[in-house]
């Protein structure tokens, strides 16, 4: 189905060797039905070729060539500004970022930036040493005090120069996210000075050193909330166990990952962050039982119980519950086949929760494994929202939406 209302997206691209692989943002975003556009610096067109981004994008690609010809109708600079729902800017280069801090325009991507008010994602690309320069960093700095500008990167390791340190580009992936996250909140930053504590994942209860009672969880859902809350200028502390993906590709320092395996690790993970956190989110697939004896070497075939005898774990959902605090907020998940909505406020005023998220582990393109879902979200004054089928991010977003309603 088409989208009768796709979000617009302006991508300006400089120059610099990483200017590749922008054109899988590009390629990806129009997969995802986003109108995308692409202003070509000079020095960016020597690194890709307009042709490349118009065939991605499905629309002529703009350089200053265009700029400067003589107007026909409305200037060029205004028109893509008044056009744009977002702006990326990538790779982003020491001297574009100049400009931009000093308000300076002398081409067609920065004339068009001062003639928007759309929020504007950057994603920086530079050497090592031209990233450090005092310069540079004041500028970047002076940069992100205009709550227009949104950050993605830079990064850490090989560089084109053969050297190895900061200012590698983020992602085509990253920059993707950000710029989804952006078109859901347009900008908002509603989560600045929260802390935002996130459980996710599932854990292993282990009969020997080779063996666990486990299940499915992959965690997708934990690190797309951690992405969300993020980009709503949270800072985000992430207990999780055992994920489909590493949690590196986040690159943010406002995020603190703690790896855990068992509950019983998950659980003291938990306590000693809960007391500073204002909004727990409690998303990880955690074991209710374990093993009730452990074996520290591994059991032999034969050796292995015919019947295993089964220990309870805490319940850590309930434990939070009781040493809640008035102001923090409390959100469980409950994965459920069937009845969704049942059990799930049964579980919601047992456990003390501000609100669950009620979702199907039982329908194609749900729950465990799947990079979409959907749910209904129940709040402890009895109000419901459900979500229609989305990604796990969009998801994220309209629970983090969800969260003034408490």
């Amino acid at each position: 189905m088409i989208n009768p209302n796709p979000k617009r997206v302006l991508i300006g691209i400089c120059g610099g060797i990483a200017a590749y692989k922008v054109c899988e943002v590009v390629s990806s975003i129009f997969k995802a039905e986003v109108q995308v556009k692409v202003i070509l610096t000079a020095s960016g067109r020597e690194f890709i070729t307009p042709l490349t981004v118009a065939t991605l994008s499905r629309h002529p690609a703009y350089t200053d060539a265009d700029f400067w010809q003589p107007i026909h109708t409305r200037p060029l600079h205004i028109e893509l500004g008044e056009w744009a729902d977002l702006m990326v800017i990538a790779p982003l280069t020491a001297n574009t970022l100049g400009k931009l801090a000093y308000g300076l325009a002398d081409n067609l991507l920065t004339n068009t930036v001062l003639a928007s008010h759309c929020p504007i994602l950057l994603a920086p690309a530079m050497n090592t040493d031209m990233w450090e320069q005092v310069a540079v960093q004041r500028n970047w700095q002076q940069l992100l005090t205009d709550r227009r500008y949104h950050s993605v990167g830079p990064g850490a390791g090989l560089l084109a120069c053969d050297r190895t340190g900061t200012g590698r580009m983020a992602e085509p992936n990253q920059i993707v996210t950000a710029i989804a996250s952006l078109l859901h909140t347009n900008g908002k930053r509603d989560l600045i000075g929260k802390k935002v504590l996130i459980s996710a994942g599932g854990t292993r209860e282990y009969l020997d050193p080779v063996r666990f009672i486990g299940n499915p969880s992959t965690g997708k859902m934990g690190i797309a909330l951690a992405q969300a809350a993020l980009s709503r200028g949270a800072s985000v502390t992430l207990v999780h166990g055992v994920l489909s993906a590493g949690i590196s590709e986040l690159g943010n320092p406002q995020l603190q990952a703690i790896p855990v395996v068992s509950a019983a690790e998950m659980q003291q993970a938990l306590l000693s962050e809960f007391t500073t956190s204002d909004i727990t989110i409690m998303c990880a697939a955690v074991a209710d039982v374990k093993p009730s004896v452990y074996s520290a070497e591994k059991l032999p075939k034969k050796s292995l119980p015919e019947s295993l005898s089964l220990a309870p774990v805490p319940d850590i959902v309930a434990g939070l519950g009781s040493i809640k605090k008035p102001h923090q907020k409390l959100i469980g998940f409950a994965a459920q086949t069937g009845d969704i909505i049942t059990p799930a406020t049964e579980k919601l005023i047992r456990k003390k929760l501000d609100a669950i998220v009620a979702n199907p582990v039982d329908e194609i393109g749900s729950g465990f494994g799947s990079d979409r879902n959907r749910a209904i979200i129940i709040s402890s004054s009895g109000k419901q929202q459900e979500i229609a089928p989305c990604s796990k991010l969009e998801m994220a977003h309209h629970i983090l939406d969800f969260l003034p309603l408490l």
